[in-house]
């Protein structure tokens, strides 16, 4: 399934249909997919987000909080005064899985007005570039989302 899927999306990103170019691309492909395969990356034991309808939820989720926060960062931007009002803030991340936390921190950084500085030890430093930002953050919403992708 992983080999289909890196085919799938190098095909479609790459836009080249020359036999050549769709050998060379298969190949990469397989050599990634070997790759992977012998260091284990997809055992149960280190890969715990699962594909369920809970990401979809949670992409969708996610892609409505990056247009809202687009949207307030274009109104910051835009405005004269410019009401802005940067902050750094820590998180505890709920989630204990590596994989979860970075999922975390690369949502954080997805979304317009906030950045992930840094990951360690379960809590993400976040660069928050207004406070209402950061109050959302600080809520706890995204962290519990993530939280629940990995829940069987």
């Amino acid at each position: 399934m992983l080999l289909v899927t890196l085919a799938a999306a190098w095909i479609l990103w790459s836009g080249f249909f020359k036999p050549l170019l769709l050998g060379l691309g298969i190949f990469s492909c397989f050599l990634t997919y070997v790759v992977v395969k012998r260091m284990g990356y997809f055992n149960d034991q280190f890969f715990a987000l699962h594909f369920s309808f809970r990401l979809i939820g949670f992409w969708l989720w996610l892609g409505r909080e990056v247009i809202r926060s687009s949207i307030d960062v274009a109104r910051i931007v835009l405005s004269p005064s410019l009401p802005i009002s940067p902050r750094v803030i820590e998180i505890k991340v709920t989630a204990q899985h590596p994989v979860d936390q970075v999922i975390l921190a690369n949502s954080i950084t997805l979304t317009p007005g906030t950045l992930a500085l840094d990951l360690h030890n379960g809590v993400i430093k976040v660069h928050a570039l207004t406070e209402a930002g950061a109050t959302d953050l600080l809520s706890g919403e995204m962290d519990k989302r993530v939280a629940q992708l990995s829940k069987n």
